[in-house]
């Protein structure tokens, strides 16, 4: 029988198992309580992914012997591909009683306590294997797994480099490494530490598809789609990989591509919220609103918690101007902000509702979901005053954007003998003039697209900045991670994000005395910068020679003509409301529109009839471009504003062009802009501080012709002569705000509130 076995043995090493397990059977035939051949049939077992058949034979050996470690060990591994970790736990641990020198079942053990996430528990399995077995590759990459577990990312990188200078060919501690970059925003690490996997024969479609998502994150586009198509070559039916793939080509602006890759995603994998969720998010940037709402809707119902999607699938409807269902929605997204839910950003709600207190807890929910603050490169040190402070300003909208529009004169008038500015760029518009003459403004120009936020924050320490000024917010493109790594010693907000960003490492907010009073500092996270007036503007914008005709825009020749260039998301069921109470109070008017989607007419048209209120009476505009879109304002006679969400570049634009502009100041940031606007050229007497009085205001221009030209007048007087379009001005304010924040920096402040003078 010895003999027997011995040759069944042979085979077994040979790995010959077809033949050898016959042979044990054989054994066991003629002794059925054989120790040697139940477990090499559960080896065999185990080998052959049969777990339940292992597990068995093992069971059974251990009741004939129950002192052999190694089969309680095996036993354990059998348990834990079964899934039953706690059981497979017991047995490692009857194994290491009965052998306490045995590193292997600690690593086992290790691996089945951080399946379990006992990352604590697993790392001290993994230190004692190391401590019996110092040269033991395995259990420093498992080690350093259970140490991503616990976000400790730097000691993780550091075990995987000792598994690697162990066993210099071990791929799969390559690829786990790469992971670990991933997570301290080291992209460029990262792809080479997959493509030096891939190299050592780990042609994984995961890996592929990893590999793919860090090189979309560095905007290598066309490299990341080659990694995707890869690893779909390799797993056909990989519904992750379409959908990042999908992603790559959204990013390319290829958008029935991108919609055909996440359908094929959602094909594989029907139930995946994920899939559903970005696919609506292509179809929403594409205009494409009502399909996007549809596939949010999907989302939903797989996952009703899913992150942030009840406030995008709201911040939708707004865009179509499709209230249907839409107090009730709002009603439930307020109530979880309120509650801590990651239900919404702060973006949707400024449009949604006038709560600055909403605005903030919605802001601080995000930030801490989404890039919360990051000490991993520590604190930036002091250093000694420079003759020129370095002011570095952050956007992805350096082009043909409202933020550009507004900031181009800024950046050209700064004093270059007391500043250097420095344009932080990740922003896809290279080519505009708008583009071209901001570049040109600035001392340094650094296109960080294919960077981290990590690295740019590092880059940005390594170039000296002194005052980093984020121009986005939570907007479109905008970058908030960079700031979490501490981009300068002074970091602060403007002008893209129109509230308060909910996050600690931003220091300061620049507003005014009209748009952040102090009242109402509590509902900031930011120390507020006052400046004299709050908006810069361009005053060299040109406005087109062009005159319009009433009947080249549709308009009736002899109306009053109401108007709001406002993106249709700023127009809520109350502004509505009040504009159709305008419009019937008042004879032969009409109400000039700008539609920035196919919906939006088709249900304001309709919400104006069930208001009674003659759908022909509203007028859509087109897209012009800008100079005519500024000329466009001389054929109406009074701009009504949206609230809570007021007209920003669009109100300035249009004083610029002659238009008067009547607002209604709220509570919110965004909601006391236009107010804001209106204080800083001297005309308060179109802020309205009630729903009543604005409508009182709107219907006494209307039916008084001498008072709108009178106030006409004025604002042509006041365009030039007060501050609102006084660039030159509003620099020399804005360097006095960044020499008061940067005094305090050097004297070992903290931030605290500043009041620039008029």
């Amino acid at each position: 029988m010895a003999e027997l076995l011995q040759t069944g043995l042979a085979l077994h090493q040979q790995g010959r198992l077809t033949e050898a397990r016959p042979i044990y059977q054989a054994v066991l035939a003629q002794s059925p309580e054989h120790f040697e051949a139940l477990h090499l049939l559960g080896v065999i077992a185990g080998q052959t992914q049969d777990f339940e058949a292992a597990v068995a034979f093992f069971g059974q050996a251990i009741a004939i012997d129950p002192s052999h470690a190694h089969v309680h060990n095996n036993l354990g591994n059998a348990l834990k591909e079964l899934t039953q970790r706690v059981a497979a736990i017991a047995s490692y641990d009857t194994a290491i009683s009965l052998r306490p020198n045995y590193p292997e079942a600690y690593k086992n053990r290790g691996n089945a306590l951080r399946e379990l996430s006992r990352f604590t528990e697993a790392l001290a399995s993994y230190d004692e294997a190391i401590s019996r077995k110092p040269d033991y590759a395995d259990a420093y990459s498992n080690r350093g797994t259970a140490l991503r577990g616990l976000k400790r990312l730097d000691e993780a990188l550091a075990s995987y480099d000792e598994a690697i200078e162990l066993k210099p060919d071990y791929a799969a501690a390559y690829n786990n490494r790469a992971h670990t970059l991933i997570g301290l925003g080291q992209l460029a690490l990262a792809i080479s530490s997959y493509d030096t996997a891939i190299s050592l024969g780990l042609e994984s479609p995961e890996t592929y598809n990893n590999r793919g998502n860090a090189l979309r994150e560095l905007g290598r586009l066309d490299e990341a789609l080659a990694s995707y198509d890869k690893a779909i070559k390799l797993k056909p039916d990989y519904a992750d990989a379409y959908s990042n793939r999908g992603q790559a080509l959204r990013d390319l602006k290829q958008v029935d591509a991108a919609i055909a890759s996440y359908d094929k995603a959602i094909s594989l994998k029907p139930d995946s919220p994920d899939a559903y969720n970005s696919r609506g998010n292509a179809l929403r940037e594409f205009k494409r609103l009502d399909e996007a709402l549809a596939s949010y809707d999907k989302a939903i119902a797989l996952k009703p918690d899913y992150e942030f999607l009840l406030g995008s699938r709201l911040h939708t409807q707004m865009q179509m101007c499709d209230w249907q269902g839409f107090s009730e929605r709002l009603s439930a997204v307020e109530s979880q902000v309120r509650s801590g839910a990651t239900v919404s950003s702060g973006f949707p709600l400024l449009a949604a509702c006038d709560s600055p207190m909403l605005h903030k807890l919605a802001s601080e929910i995000w930030v801490k979901t989404k890039a919360p603050q990051n000490s991993a490169l520590g604190v930036i040190a002091r250093r000694v005053p420079r003759q020129k402070i370095r002011v570095a300003y952050y956007s992805a909208d350096f082009g043909e954007h409202p933020v550009s529009f507004l900031l181009a004169q800024l950046f050209e008038s700064h004093n270059k003998d007391r500043f250097e500015t420095i344009a932080i760029s990740f922003g896809t518009d290279t080519q505009s003039q708008t583009h071209k003459r901001v570049a040109k403004a600035f001392d340094e120009w650094v296109d960080v697209r294919s960077k981290s936020d990590q690295a740019v924050a590092q880059l940005s320490r390594d170039l000296g900045v002194d005052i980093a000024i984020d121009l986005g917010g939570v907007t479109a493109g905008a970058r908030m991670g960079i700031f979490s790594y501490r981009a300068a010693p002074i970091q602060a907000s403007y002008i893209g994000y129109l509230g308060t960003t909910g996050a600690p490492y931003i220091d300061y907010l620049l507003a005014d005395r009209v748009i952040v009073p102090q009242s109402q500092h509590r509902f900031y996270t930011e120390k507020i910068l006052h400046l004299p007036s709050y908006q810069a503007n361009d005053s060299t914008r040109v406005i087109s020679d062009k005159t319009f005709s009433r009947q080249e825009l549709g308009l009736p020749e002899d109306a009053f003509v109401f108007c709001c260039f406002n993106n249709n998301y700023k127009i809520t069921p109350d502004t509505f409301s009040r504009w159709m109470r305008i419009l019937k109070a008042t004879d032969n008017s009409v109400l000039l529109l700008y539609a920035d989607n196919s919906h939006a007419p088709t249900h304001l048209k309709r919400q104006a009839q069930m208001r009674g209120v003659a759908p022909e009476r509203l007028v859509f505009a087109k897209r012009l471009p800008r100079d005519e879109y500024l000329a466009r304002y001389k054929a109406a006679d009074l701009f009504l504003d949206t609230s809570p969400y007021n007209a920003g570049t669009t109100a300035s634009d249009a004083l610029w062009a002659g238009l008067p502009v009547l607002t209604l100041m709220g509570e919110s940031f965004a909601s006391r802009v236009a107010a804001s606007l209106l204080t800083a050229i001297d005309l308060p007497e179109l802020i309205a501080s009630s729903p009543q009085q604005y409508e009182a205001i709107a219907l006494e221009l209307a039916s008084h012709p001498q008072k709108l030209a009178l106030i006409k007048h004025r604002l042509a007087e006041n365009r030039l002569t007060q501050a609102l379009f006084d660039t030159p001005r509003f620099a020399r304010g804005l360097e006095a705000a960044y020499e008061a924040m940067y005094d305090r920096y050097q004297a070992g402040l903290a931030p605290d509130h500043i009041y620039i003078g008029m």
